[in-house]
């Protein structure tokens, strides 16, 4: 079984892909954290001519060491970083068969992204589509930060995530869109066992529908 989670930064896509992986007993892939991975290591060759090439170059030999530091892959400078990489075509053409790999692997998995639904793995089995509105998003992320000990500008924070969606939304090279078959799932006001709880049910709900099962 194949589950596809899609959805904005901090709408919950991450938490929910690793709660759905645990009950389901699947691999669970964050495929953000592969861009994530390859902006922080040409960081310092942002706005130099050689940023694109050398962004290209990290792509094409990334593997799951690249993947290990957590604590540097979700912070904010990556998020930021992943966007700019993002948008180079050669860069998502180079990561979409490692990604793709880790899905069809038996078994199958559960990935996270923006474009798992549309573009990775379009004949996915269950696609959902995370949402939150951006004050609860900026909230969410804020926390994160700060259960680090690390200051937030909620300003700041808010206007990042903003700005986020709409590099990622104009990305020519992606398909940050909600597949036409994508159950969506609005978190603003879940919980995390709430929104898990939700998202389980549309999970059991499609397969039971392929199965030909009545689901009560």
């Amino acid at each position: 079984m194949i589950i596809a989670v899609d959805g904005p930064a901090a709408s919950g896509k991450g938490t929910l892909a690793q709660g759905l992986a645990r009950h389901y007993g699947l691999p669970h892939l964050d495929t953000g954290l592969l861009y994530r991975a390859v902006g922080l290591k040409v960081r310092d060759a942002v706005d130099t001519p050689q940023f694109e090439a050398r962004a290209i170059a990290t792509a094409r030999t990334l593997d799951a060491a690249h993947l290990s530091d957590l604590d540097a892959l979700t912070s904010g400078e990556a998020g930021s970083l992943a966007s700019k990489v993002a948008v180079i075509g050669p860069v998502r053409e180079a990561l979409r068969q490692y990604q793709r790999d880790f899905a069809h692997q038996p078994g199958g998995a559960v990935l996270d992204g923006r474009d798992i639904g549309t573009v990775i793995c379009p004949e996915a089995d269950v696609k959902l589509f995370i949402e939150a509105d951006s004050k609860a998003r900026m909230e969410r992320r804020a926390r994160q930060f700060e259960l680090k000990g690390l200051p937030v500008d909620r300003y700041a924070l808010y206007h990042q995530i903003e700005e986020r969606d709409a590099r990622d939304r104009a990305n020519p090279n992606g398909g940050f869109y909600r597949a036409p078959d994508a159950h969506l799932l609005d978190t603003t006001r879940l919980d995390i066992e709430a929104a898990l709880r939700a998202a389980v049910a549309i999970v059991d709900g499609v397969m039971a529908g392929k199965a030909g099962v009545s689901t009560p």
